[in-house]
Formats: structure tokens, sequence, C-alpha cells
């Protein structure tokens, strides 16, 4: 453990791996890395939530296949009681079926296992400060899935006339426009870009926005749309 490395603005991180081997190579090399405390390593699911519980930790780096209590179960099990709690999957692919269910589950981002130090540094740092953690062919395969559900009507963002008057929440065409970027992992300043529009007016969108729908944070954003399938690629 780093423990008593950590620093004031330490990201705190909980390591769960049912194999050995792996899960003390992730925690060596995290206790390597600026800026990152190692609070505990679990064996399967049960022990994680657990070391949640214990240590509200920023971000779980989570494995998808473990016994007892699978990374997805976990996943969700964490992000219910503790939300503010981010958690990374960890997986040996990045097509593993169970990457799209712990990212349904609540998860911000993958981690392959066989990520260098900067990939799981900037991982761990993108969940914590509110962006997704996913590549944007996950990205993309992600928002097909769920707008591939049954009964799901599709993005609703940009799309005002397929559903007419029924955004949730009483968000207008633009914020949930908004909101859909922010679901693909866009920074305020590339949302500006994307829309032709100042950062101020992006902001504004954007607090309004979070006030309407009572989320906390771009986690919760990302989360709400996909929960309302307002997501898409804006043209």
């Amino acid at each position: 453990m780093s423990e008593h490395m950590s620093g004031a603005g330490a990201i705190r991180v909980v390591v769960a791996d049912d194999q050995t081997v792996v899960r003390e190579g992730i925690v060596m090399l995290l206790g390597l890395l600026p800026g990152i405390e190692v609070v505990g390593a679990a064996g399967d699911g049960e022990e994680a939530v657990a070391l949640v519980e214990r240590h509200h930790p920023d971000v779980v780096l989570m494995d998808l296949r473990m016994p007892r209590c699978d990374g997805v179960e976990a996943t969700r099990r964490i992000r219910a009681a503790h939300p503010e709690t981010e958690v990374v999957v960890l997986t040996t692919y990045a097509d593993d079926d169970s990457l799209f269910p712990a990212l349904r589950a609540g998860a911000r981002g993958y981690l392959t296992k066989d990520a260098g130090a900067e990939e799981i540094a900037r991982a761990v740092a993108d969940v914590r400060s509110g962006a997704a953690g996913l590549s944007p062919q996950i990205q993309l395969r992600l928002l097909e899935r769920l707008s591939g559900q049954p009964g799901d009507p599709g993005p609703a963002a940009g799309r005002p006339g397929s559903r007419s008057g029924e955004l949730p929440d009483g968000l207008t065409v633009r914020e949930a426009e908004v909101l859909a970027l922010i679901a693909e992992g866009l920074s305020n300043a590339e949302i500006a870009q994307r829309l032709f529009v100042s950062q101020a007016t992006v902001k504004t969108h954007i607090n309004n926005l979070f006030a309407k729908t009572a989320v906390r944070d771009r986690a919760q954003a990302v989360a709400y749309a996909f929960r309302h399938g307002i997501t898409g690629t804006q043209q």
C-alpha cells in the first residue's frame, strides 16, 4: 500500500481482481504514480464492496470476472450505495461481453489488463474529474447497444421531432444536445466548438440542465443521459 505517501489531493483507489499476480502488480504500479493512493485491494466483488464501505475511495479498479460477486454486480452495488465512488472496470479484452453490462451498472471507464502506468493514471484521473474513460469505439458500441434496446425510442437529443415535447424534466432541445455531448465525454470547450457557441453559453446550459435534472456532476449527467436515451452525435 502507498497510504503513508498520500497527499491532500491524492486520488484514493481500491483495486479488485481475483488474480493475485494481476492485483499485486496493479497495486505496485499505482504505488509508483504521483497523486494516487491505494487504500485497499480485494480478491472478489464482496470484498470490494466492503472495502468501499470502509474506505470511501474516489475510484475502484474493478475486475469483471471474480468469484462470489462479479464485477458487474459489485459495480451496481457500489454505485447505488456510494455514488461518489467511480468505477473503472478491468478486462482482458475490450470486447468482453461483461463490459457493457458493467457500464450500464454505472462504471465510467475501462482498462485492459495490459495497460501501462500512464494509461491507468489517465483513466483514474478522467473518471475522478467526471469524464467518461471510454475509447471512441467503445462509446459508439455502447450507444448503439443502448439505442437498440426494445422500447427505447433512440437518441432524443438533436431529434426533437421524434417524440415532441417529451424531453424529461423540462429540458430544452439545446440542453439535451449539450447533455448528449457530455455523455460523449466532451469538455466544455469541445462542446462550444461543436455547437458554435461560447464556453459561457455552454456553462449556462450545463447549469440549467444540472438544476432541472438534479444531477451533481458530469458523471451523474452521463448516467442520466444513458438512462433517458439522450445520446447520439449531434449534427
